[in-house]
């Protein structure tokens, strides 16, 4: 990221949590490094429990995998694992030539403005809930990415409804193409865990690969030659 940049990024960082306060949490990513390492600059990091050195979240995982088309994620929310909500929003940077070089989050702590939204409901007896949000979790933050690795691997497991012991090749083949998917080969030395978590061997892993991305490359010829 180009030094005067990311200058100018930090000062509107500064410039934002200012504004809003220490609940207001503000980070800056370069996906030039290792994904483990993004994070160049972090206003009120206590919010999430991160500081500069730490990596990303799942979702700029699916920007840089391409399964994301990219578009900026504006006014969603998040729960941490100690049961807090956040309220984010994430900016995708990009250089001259469009392509997509780290992200500028906004991620704003509204536990209590919840909590006290269903006291009040309590009271007047008006069924709770957030307006103009998804409670659904969209995002996982860390400071270790071998907990998103983990965290992606649970949420892939889920999906199919197995344990990887009672999976056969087609359901171990969907966990490992949503974790393609969502960007989790990205991550350094993933591979492993992933075979340990389904009771493959590295060269199972890369076959599957071969075959799922094989598939997706059919497919899309096809949707292609149906269009023409």
């Amino acid at each position: 990221m180009d030094k005067g940049y990311e200058k100018l990024l930090v000062n509107i960082m500064k410039l934002i949590a200012a504004e809003f306060g220490p609940q207001c949490e503000i980070v800056l990513h370069d996906w030039s490094k290792e994904y483990d390492k993004t994070i160049i600059a972090i206003e009120n990091g206590h919010v999430s429990g991160r500081k500069v050195g730490d990596g990303g979240s799942n979702l700029g995982l699916e920007v840089m995998r391409g399964t994301s088309d990219g578009s900026n994620q504006l006014n969603y929310l998040t729960q941490l694992s100690d049961g807090r909500m956040l309220r984010s929003s994430s900016l995708y940077l990009e250089d001259e030539e469009g392509k997509k070089i780290g992200a500028l989050c906004i991620n704003r702590d509204i536990t209590d403005y919840i909590r006290m939204q269903n006291q009040l409901s309590e009271i007047t007896m008006v069924p709770n809930g957030v307006p103009g949000g998804n409670m659904e979790t969209r995002e996982f933050f860390t400071t270790d990415v071998n907990e998103l690795l983990d965290y992606l691997l649970s949420e892939s497991i889920r999906q199919v409804g197995k344990s990887p012991s009672q999976m056969n090749k087609e359901e171990k083949k969907k966990v490992i193409s949503q974790l393609d998917r969502k960007g989790a080969l990205l991550i350094t030395k993933s591979g492993p865990k992933i075979c340990q978590a389904l009771g493959i061997s590295k060269f199972t892993l890369y076959n599957y690969l071969e075959e799922i991305h094989k598939q997706q490359d059919d497919q899309a010829a096809q949707e292609d030659a149906g269009k023409e």
